[in-house]
């Protein structure tokens, strides 16, 4: 049975009351359009790059108010509600990069910490450790709804396409990207991973994205994406700022396309070999 999901384009700053009560007007108007999966983004609560100021506003999970907020969205009006993720206080003093995922009844269903952290060096001198701020998370995870089955990953871990083939045969249907890419790596690789993912698992793939400038100066991508698993493009956002993307969402698609291309029963263990060959080639030796 197929079901409506939606991805809520945010563009957070950084105080975590404003962005939760942006947060819930956006959901309220997901399910004015029919959505019963409503995802967020990443750091939904806060985004924030200096420590410190991060540290002054961090709350663990008992008194976030994103979590409580989302957990009261999902009892009142019956939907599942994805907090892509936002920035918790662990009990050992650091910091993770933590998803929610609540039920109708508001009970919580699970969470994912982001395994993969963003430490790299861009072309235009931005460059992003996080893993000098938050604890990489280690287990992959999925949850079986009546929906269907939801994979999880958070922005970053889209580049890391063994995350994303284990929880499909695990028997993931439908996989949730929440992101806040930066502008340069989203304008040259963000639809691409997001299609490729669903095209070589043969699942749904939903992302919802910050979009925008933020408080704390960084600039985010945006174009949140619902695909599907033959990876057309079911809905997408714009660049900048909030908004609401909903696509219908069928499981018996995943079947159909799978059984197409039956790649995740196709694939085969295989042994790799290194030959090294020391002959320069005639134009090496002019």
């Amino acid at each position: 049975m197929s079901f409506k999901a939606a991805a809520i384009q945010m563009c957070s700053g950084t105080d975590p009351k404003r962005n939760a009560e942006a947060m819930e007007r956006l959901v309220r108007d997901a399910v004015a359009q029919g959505a019963v999966y409503v995802q967020t983004p990443e750091m939904t609560g806060a985004l924030q790059r200096d420590r410190a100021a991060l540290q002054a506003v961090l709350k663990d999970e008992t008194c976030d108010i994103i979590v409580s907020t989302a957990a009261k969205l999902a009892r009142e009006l019956g939907i599942y509600v994805h907090v892509g993720s936002t920035a918790i206080a662990r009990p050992d003093g650091k910091i993770a990069n933590r998803g929610f995922l609540f039920a109708p009844d508001g009970d919580r269903i699970c969470t994912y910490d982001k395994i993969h952290m963003f430490d790299v060096d861009l072309d235009n001198g931005e460059s992003w450790r996080e893993s000098a701020t938050y604890q990489p998370g280690e287990a992959a995870r999925i949850a079986e709804l009546p929906l269907a089955t939801f994979g999880f990953a958070i922005c970053y871990d889209v580049r890391f396409p063994s995350l994303f083939r284990a929880e499909a045969v695990a028997g993931a249907q439908v996989l949730t990207v929440p992101a806040a890419f930066t502008k340069q790596t989203g304008e040259a690789h963000w639809e691409i991973l997001l299609r490729a993912r669903a095209i070589e698992n043969g699942a749904f793939v939903i992302a919802a994205a910050q979009g925008g400038q933020h408080e704390d100066g960084r600039e985010t991508y945006g174009h949140s994406m619902i695909i599907d698993p033959w990876g057309k493009v079911l809905a997408s956002a714009g660049g900048a700022g909030e908004e609401i993307i909903v696509a219908d969402i069928d499981p018996e698609q995943v079947s159909a396309v799978r059984g197409k291309i039956p790649n995740l029963k196709n694939a085969r263990d295989f042994q790799l070999d290194t030959v090294a060959s020391r002959a320069a080639s005639r134009s090496a030796l002019a």
